[in-house]
């Protein structure tokens, strides 16, 4: 957040530079069960922002000195591939990647009924494959649907988007040159069910006035991105009926 910049991010219109109104998402594509190896797997698409999500578990929890006798822990490697970025990333993981991974993984202890496997681990591997701003966000919600997919009990999916402020304008979904020039970033997660917020975390500067519009905004979108993810499982479990009835 550098909030300096000659680049006009929004223009007198309101207008942003990809096109989009100050209360419009990027295109979302998510798709369900896209690898056979995994227990659950997801890829999602927002904007340019590529991201792949696996699930594996419950399983016996390694290192036993984790487990815990009354619930699952679960276990989140969120990590950006060194070439997602156009100026290459160093391989493996950093202080940025393990705060997201634990951040990660505290929102979907949050949906997960994990009291019912005791001394197990749930395993989530998010990879971004490529990268535009809101990839904590978009890892959130490609591993609930993951999770889903894996058949693993839940209180509820959880969509994830980011809100924030550029050119003095507050937006929803940022894109890379409004995170990187604007005011404010907000990643916000929910429960769609309950509207109970999973994620919550705040870069950069607002007002009141201006936080409370960019999380009404964040919850309108979550509940589109919610039945997004809906229908992408919808579609896998109806295609998979098919399938097995033709063999």
């Amino acid at each position: 957040m550098s909030g300096h910049t000659e680049m006009t991010l929004v223009n007198e219109d309101g207008v942003r530079i990809d096109g989009r109104t100050a209360d419009q998402h990027r295109p979302v594509h998510i798709e369900a069960g896209v690898l056979s190896n995994a227990d659950g797997s997801a890829y999602l698409e927002i904007g340019k922002n590529k991201v792949l999500a696996a699930v594996y578990g419950p399983r016996e929890c390694h290192p036993r000195h984790l487990q815990d006798p009354t619930k699952a822990i679960i276990q989140c490697k969120y990590n950006m591939q060194s070439f997602s970025v156009s100026d290459r990333k160093r391989p493996g993981p950093d202080r940025r990647s393990i705060e997201i991974s634990k951040i990660i993984a505290e929102a979907l202890e949050r949906v997960v009924l994990t009291e019912l496997y005791p001394r197990a681990s749930i395993d989530v591997y998010i990879e971004i494959l490529q990268a535009n701003a809101g990839t904590r966000c978009a890892g959130l919600t490609a591993a609930a649907v993951a999770l889903a997919d894996a058949g693993i009990p839940m209180r509820d999916l959880v969509p994830s988007i980011a809100v924030g402020k550029a050119d003095g304008h507050v937006l929803l979904d940022l894109n890379k040159e409004e995170d990187n020039y604007g005011e404010a970033d907000v990643p916000v997660g929910i429960m769609p069910s309950t509207d109970e917020i999973v994620l919550l975390q705040m870069d950069g500067d607002m007002t009141r006035e201006e936080f409370d519009t960019a999380i009404d905004m964040a919850f309108e979108a979550c509940h589109e991105l919610c039945d997004i993810q809906k229908a992408a499982l919808k579609k896998r479990y109806d295609t998979g009926a098919v399938r097995e009835g033709s063999e």
